[in-house]
């Protein structure tokens, strides 16, 4: 049984795109800037994106220092046993798969939802041809997902441009509106709702962490990671500016909350019909790609955590003794828990939308974010034999104090607000239901470690540790994208 994902396989572009392809530019267009529009009637949402895109990066620094160190699939949980110690790092294996499954599982509420209002049926039959899809492009080489999600992404941008385009060429009120970059429409009473669905946006831009022991060159899992951020920020910046030049910055909101008007096809309309159709085409293709890259991150965490006996060991298994193998344990794992998941809010008639997708995807991105904040925790404290002879002030010390800083006033207000996020009526103690379950979470890994201590001290001796010797697999350069 092959002990190790094939090496040199993905190179900078492709660690780029699986983080890219997470967070889903055209999902965010046509369910996020306008459902944040709708929600919070915040029109300086343009700016909202920027600042928060800001934060997540300086959040990342930290994270992708410590991942290029260690070489982990399992990022969050390697990060954290090497800098915290190995309870932490259990803990935050445990807490990193809740929010992966979470998010990725969400998804297939959305997907069938979507394709039920398109061409009819159950949206519980749609989720299960797209969970199908999904597992077998899961299994196979990590290769031949990164080809479809780079297809997908490049089109998602296209259409995102074209949406630039569309909504500043015809300005509402016949002049372009500089109120979405005005910093006194923070001052408003939905900012903190407005932070919170912006978070989730950039959720999916730490993939490549995951990807570390693939990489043609472990450098570059930060430059991806950051060069994901700064590229979605700008984008979703433009996006929800263009919006609200479109519209009005002013009536967006109105205009966001009326299923009637459209947004963001009405706008997408005005260069033709064929690029709604294309638009519409996109969004479908968009959501399964990054199910597909959630999914992969999901299986190289179960894969990382059983090669270390932390979970089932059985679940270590790759596809085959071949130079590129998935990790098939882990990926027939995920597929299982969706399968669960999907089959249960199906049977309960829960809405696969205002239900499934937006209380399983705000649970991801709290986790994710609480994630991020530990990370950067973890590199101030990281002892110097994982920092590294070279190891700089900036990565180490400076940019994790200020992520830290700025994370946890972004994670306050999201906690904050958490019942706008999940449309709960005011007062209603269901939502805080979300960060009880990270936290029932991070308490139970802990004190799996603890038990692993006791009873299996080989184990626990090697939490956080348990990457590869460099040649265990021989390289794959040649197929590599």
């Amino acid at each position: 049984m092959q002990v190790a994902l094939a090496r040199r396989t993905l190179t900078p572009f492709g660690l780029w795109v699986f983080g890219a392809a997470a967070s889903a530019p055209m999902v965010v267009l046509a369910g996020g800037v306008v459902a944040t529009y709708a929600t919070t009637g915040v029109t300086a949402l343009p700016l909202t994106f920027l600042l928060v895109a800001g934060t997540v990066a300086v959040l990342a620094v930290g994270y992708t220092a410590m991942a290029r160190q260690l070489g982990h699939p399992a990022a969050y949980y390697g990060i954290l046993a090497n800098g915290l110690g190995r309870g932490w790092g259990v803990a935050a294996g445990l807490v990193a798969l809740v929010a992966y499954n979470a998010i990725q599982t969400s998804l297939y509420g959305l997907f069938g939802a979507t394709l039920a209002g398109q061409l009819g049926g159950s949206w519980w039959v749609w989720a299960g041809i797209a969970l199908a899809v999904v597992g077998v492009l899961g299994v196979r080489a990590i290769v031949l997902s990164t080809r479809v999600l780079a297809v997908v992404l490049a089109v998602s941008l296209l259409i995102v441009a074209a949406f630039v385009v569309a909504g500043v060429g015809r300005p509402a009120g016949g002049g372009l509106s500089w109120a979405g970059f005005d910093a006194s429409g923070l001052a408003v009473s939905g900012i903190g709702g407005a932070v919170a669905f912006c978070v989730a946006a950039f959720m999916g831009v730490d993939a490549p962490g995951s990807f570390v022991e693939e990489a043609v060159d472990r450098r570059s899992v930060g430059r991806a990671t950051l060069a994901g951020v700064a590229v979605l920020g700008g984008v979703y910046a433009l996006a929800a500016w263009a919006m609200g030049v479109a519209v009005g910055p002013h009536a967006v909101a109105e205009a966001a909350a009326d299923p009637a008007v459209g947004l963001p096809f009405a706008v997408l309309e005005r260069l033709g019909g064929g690029w709604v159709l294309l638009a519409e085409l996109m969004l479908v293709f968009a959501i399964v790609t990054s199910m597909l890259a959630f999914h992969s991150v999901v299986a190289r965490y179960v894969f990382a955590m059983a090669r270390e006996g932390v979970l089932p060991a059985g679940l270590a298994h790759t596809g085959s003794a071949t130079r590129v193998s998935a990790p098939r344990g882990g990926s027939l794992t995920q597929t299982g828990i969706a399968s669960v998941v999907v089959g249960a809010f199906a049977f309960s008639g829960a809405d696969p939308v205002a239900t499934m997708f937006t209380w399983l995807s705000t649970l991801g991105a709290m986790g994710l974010l609480c994630l991020l904040l530990a990370a950067s925790v973890a590199a101030m404290l990281a002892p110097a034999g994982v920092r590294g002879p070279q190891a700089g002030a900036w990565e180490w010390r400076l940019a994790p104090a200020l992520g830290v800083l700025g994370g946890s006033v972004v994670l306050v207000l999201m906690v904050g607000n958490v019942g706008s996020l999940l449309g709960a009526a005011p007062g209603s103690p269901y939502p805080f239901l979300l960060p009880a379950i990270l936290v029932a979470t991070a308490v139970a890994g802990g004190m799996w470690a603890g038990r692993l201590r006791q009873s299996r001290p080989e184990i626990h001796f090697g939490i956080g540790r348990g990457t590869p010797k460099t040649h265990a697999v021989p390289d794959a350069i040649d197929v590599s994208i």
